[in-house]
């Protein structure tokens, strides 16, 4: 069916029938399991599904039906074998990531990158004897002279945070399975399935913060994985098993009420984002709009190729007048709240050198376009007039 049918309807467990015994209520909304442990059957069974824990349910630190239904939803929206769901956006790339590297490999992946993804490979793996190099994943050979011998990941954000940099995941992915023992991983966050299947694209997984889009609500932090079933299987056992990045029934039964209306709020986050990055873009006090919706974004022609349905509800913004003027626009915004978080239905703008991406060193940021005048905008799903309004009002300020 199509996406927006599939967000309702796909996987969804109106009752779990187990033997001969028959459910009290088909209820139409799933229930929660809100248990820690579950009663096994007889022995057998029981030393079975300590040993195969994919299979059934035992403890919730290794799954819950309602983090299994989540994780199918995500198979499907995703065009893959299966999913995992984890406790947040970070658990998710961590345990990706970690079922991956080992001591000794090396990475290569963007210059521009969500803060602290670039913290667990710069400050984290790092430490490990794990090697990196960031390039401009833009640049397919640029990726491609990055990789060496020992080069065992490849991991792109597309659109990245915050400059909103498309890279081309194909092109990468045709680089990267050149190579025997090289895994690509995507974060496709600021897409969510609904305008980009990086899987279907090449991608070897593909790691969501579905406390982003996926929920839409800012009601939970979780994070999704989906890829083959080899490859997720590795992510659970013994990544998930001994880190513990467990997301709880309830953080998942709520995940899933967000996702319902995923497509419908991002069509308005994609046509009220548009209109106000074209507003921005002829603004006298902004210097440059990050939108990879506007012909003059540079990786514009790439998006345009690559995703679908639109371009996101994410744009960064240089501000003329620096950190001061930076200041004074956020402190004076009424209808935008000033919060570090993106994707909800409400607007949020943020000031990302010093908020996101504070752990990279100035240079780092400099040579990655992360100026000290820039904020990042979520455009929410208000009439879009508003939103204008009330960047108009702060910019008069400035």
């Amino acid at each position: 069916m199509n996406i927006n049918t599939d967000l309702l309807h796909a996987h969804q467990l109106h009752a779990r029938l187990t033997g001969t015994y028959k459910p009290e209520a088909m209820a139409h909304i799933s229930p929660i399991y809100q248990t820690s442990t579950y009663v096994l059957e007889d022995f057998d069974s029981a030393v079975y599904l300590n040993q195969h824990v994919d299979e059934g349910f035992v403890y919730t630190r290794f799954g819950s039906p309602n983090c299994d239904e989540l994780e199918k939803k995500i198979a499907h929206l995703e065009h893959a074998e299966a999913a995992i769901s984890l406790a947040s956006g970070l658990g998710a790339i961590s345990t990706a990531v970690l079922s991956i590297v080992k001591a000794g490999d090396h990475v290569v992946f963007g210059d521009v990158i969500y803060g602290c993804s670039y913290t667990l490979f710069a400050k984290v793996l790092s430490r490990l004897g794990v090697t990196y190099t960031r390039v401009d994943t833009s640049n397919v050979q640029a990726v491609a002279d990055a990789i060496q011998p020992n080069t065992s990941l490849v991991y792109v954000e597309t659109p990245a945070n915050p400059t909103l940099k498309i890279s081309d995941i194909a092109a990468i992915s045709e680089v990267v399975h050149q190579h025997e023992g090289i895994t690509l991983i995507v974060d496709s966050t600021f897409a969510s399935p609904y305008l980009q299947n990086p899987l279907d694209l090449g991608a070897d997984l593909v790691v969501h913060s579905a406390t982003k889009y996926l929920c839409g609500h800012g009601t939970v932090t979780a994070g999704v994985v989906a890829g083959s079933k080899e490859r997720i299987d590795r992510c659970r056992m013994p990544y998930l098993q001994c880190f513990g990045a467990v997301l709880d029934p309830f953080a998942a039964w709520l995940l899933m009420q967000g996702m319902k209306t995923l497509g419908v709020r991002m069509e308005r986050h994609c046509s009220n984002a548009m209109k106000v990055a074209q507003y921005l873009e002829k603004h006298p006090k902004v210097d440059r709009v990050y939108y990879p919706g506007l012909e003059s974004h540079p990786t514009h022609e790439i998006a345009k190729k690559q995703m679908h349905n639109g371009y996101g509800g994410m744009m960064s913004v240089d501000i003329k007048g620096g950190m001061d003027a930076v200041r004074k626009v956020m402190n004076n915004m009424k209808v935008f709240s000033l919060a570090t978080s993106l994707g909800n239905v409400d607007s949020l703008i943020q000031h990302s050198p010093s908020m996101s991406h504070f752990d990279m060193s100035p240079e780092e940021r400099y040579a990655a376009s992360i100026f000290d005048g820039q904020v990042r905008l979520s455009i929410g799903i208000e009439d879009v007039d508003d939103l204008i309004e009330d960047l108009e009002q702060a910019l008069k300020l400035v």
